[in-house]
């Protein structure tokens, strides 16, 4: 199958165009940089050069492609209405080049981005899947996701801090599982299919913050919630308080996905203070 996949150069994008060349299909990963066309080009895909914003090279990649993954995303955070709306002028172009035509599109689910997963799942003749993800994204490799944040924050304020009672759960998933989430559902999840990208169902935010907090050598300690945003930042601050557990295993029965890789907490551990990963 030839897979055009947007975000191919990036932390999940990578695994994911190595876990489908490695299962024979043909990738085309779009990249506006010379570094993610190298990325590219050493992981075995064809290159094609475009962003969110280029709804030409979107359209003209879904259109000669037998499936799309769409995984790219704008994650400055500093304008989250923007990049949903680029998001989702991003889903109704690559659609659009897949109505009636029975092809695969998985999208990638956002916080506040139902809008988005609607517009998928609402296309008329073509295979759409939602893919949402855990909390955590986390392997070797990771520059900047949730943990090495995590870790950034607790070297600068000379603590690691958790909310509360510090018992509200993330999920997390390895990458390397999730991109096997991505090959299955590409090859065999029925249309509409709603699938959950879980390995972790539920980690404490406080073993979170624990682990840290003996790696960097800082006190654990407990901050009010009113303190969240002005410790984590505005966005962090309120992702971190929340308990969000959550179940795949109604995809695992769908695809025969299982989680293999390292879970969050041995996951800290083997790499994000050995070889970079922290920020």
């Amino acid at each position: 199958m030839r897979v055009f996949v947007t975000g191919a150069p990036g932390f999940i994008g990578s695994a994911v165009v190595r876990e489908l060349t490695n299962a024979g299909h043909t990738v085309v990963g779009l990249t506006r940089s010379d570094t993610g066309a190298e990325i590219l080009k050493k992981a075995g895909a064809e290159v094609q050069r475009g962003s969110l914003d280029d709804l030409d090279s979107l359209h003209r990649g879904a259109a000669a492609a037998d499936g799309v993954i769409h995984l790219a995303f704008n994650h400055g955070f500093s304008d989250f209405a923007a990049a949903l709306s680029a998001d989702l002028r991003a889903v109704e172009t690559m659609g659009a080049a897949l109505e009636s035509t029975g092809k695969p599109f998985i999208i990638t689910a956002h916080l506040r981005g139902e809008v988005s997963a609607n517009a998928a799942l609402s296309l008329a003749g073509v295979r759409s899947l939602v893919v949402s993800l855990s909390l955590s994204v986390h392997g070797e490799g990771d520059h900047h996701g949730f943990v090495p944040r995590l870790i950034s924050i607790a070297r600068e304020k000379g603590i690691s801090a958790y909310i509360g009672d510090g018992s509200n759960r993330w999920t997390a998933v390895h990458r390397l599982d999730a991109a096997h989430l991505y090959r299955l559902a590409l090859e065999a999840a029925p249309a509409r299919s709603q699938l959950d990208g879980v390995g972790d169902e539920g980690v404490a935010f406080r073993d979170i913050a624990s682990v840290i907090g003996r790696h960097l050598n800082l006190p654990v300690v407990s901050i009010a919630p009113d303190e969240a945003g002005t410790h984590f930042g505005a966005f962090l601050g309120a992702v971190a308080a929340r308990d969000l557990p959550r179940s795949s295993a109604r995809t695992q029965e769908l695809l025969g996905w299982r989680p293999v890789h390292p879970g969050l907490i041995a996951d800290i551990e083997q790499h994000y203070f050995n070889n970079g990963n922290e920020a």
